[in-house]
C-alpha cells in the first residue's frame, strides 16, 4: 500500500498492489477515527458519485464525527467480482488504519457491490445502496441483524427501475429503510440534498459509537 499526500485538496491518493493490479483510491483521513466508510461507483469507472457529489461531500462533512472515508476507483468497473474485490482491498486499507466498524456505500452496480463485500466482513455495521440493480444482490438476507440497510431509488430512473431496490428491500431482513424519491433519475440529482441528510442520518445512527 501507497499513500500519497496531495496539496490543495482533503484527500490523500491510496495505491494498494496486488497480483490482479493496482486498486487506486481516495483517503478522507479523521483525527483517531475508529469508524471508516467506504464508498464506491458504478459502472463509469473512475471516482465517479451520485447526487451531485455525494461522497466528497459527505467524506468531509464525516470528518467532524471522527469517521475516516475512503473511495475507491474500480479497475474493472463492469465487473462485479473485481470490483467487490476492490472494496474489500478499501475495507482492509481503514482496518489497517484502526477502523473497527465499517460503513458502504455504493451507487448503481455499487449497490450489488458493496453488498458482496459487505456479507465478507462481520465488521461491517451500515449498508447504504443507491439506484442498486438485483443481479449480485443475492446476500443481502445474510446481512440479518449485523448491518443496517438503506435503499435509494428515484422512480423517474431510465437506466434501473426502482422495482429492483423494492425487491432487494423484500428479500432483506430488519434493519431496513427504503426510500423512493419522485422525478429523480438514476443519479438522483434531482433529490441531492434530502438524499445526502437521509444517508448521513442512517450512518450515525447505526454505527457503533455514533449520535445521531
Amino acid at each position: 500500500m501507497r499513500r500519497v499526500p496531495q496539496a490543495g485538496v482533503a484527500y490523500d491518493n491510496v495505491e494498494i498492489e496486488t497480483d490482479r493490479g493496482t486498486t487506486a483510491c481516495r483517503y478522507y483521513e479523521a483525527e483517531a477515527a475508529r469508524v471508516g466508510l467506504v464508498v464506491v461507483g458504478g459502472t463509469g469507472g473512475g471516482f465517479d458519485t451520485p447526487a451531485q457529489g455525494l461522497y466528497p461531500r459527505l467524506a468531509q462533512d464525516l470528518r467532524n464525527d471522527r469517521i475516516s472515508t475512503i473511495q475507491v476507483r474500480y479497475r474493472h468497473p463492469a465487473d462485479l467480482l473485481e470490483s467487490t474485490v476492490d472494496t474489500i482491498l478499501g475495507m482492509r486499507y481503514l482496518e489497517s488504519q484502526g477502523v473497527q466498524a465499517l460503513g458502504l456505500i455504493g451507487h448503481s452496480l455499487g449497490g450489488a457491490v458493496v453488498i458482496q463485500a459487505a456479507a465478507s466482513d462481520p465488521a461491517v455495521r451500515v449498508v447504504v445502496a443507491i439506484a442498486t440493480q438485483t443481479a449480485g444482490m443475492e446476500p443481502v438476507a445474510d446481512l440479518a441483524g449485523r448491518a443496517a440497510l438503506l435503499l435509494l431509488h428515484g422512480d423517474a430512473d431510465a437506466v434501473v427501475s426502482f422495482h429492483s431496490s423494492e425487491e432487494v428491500y423484500r428479500r432483506a431482513h430488519e434493519p431496513k429503510r427504503l426510500v423512493i424519491y419522485e422525478g429523480a433519475g438514476h443519479t438522483l440529482d434531482e433529490a441531492a440534498e434530502s438524499l445526502a441528510v437521509e444517508v448521513k442520518a442512517w450512518l450515525l445512527k447505526h454505527l457503533p459509537g455514533m449520535l445521531v
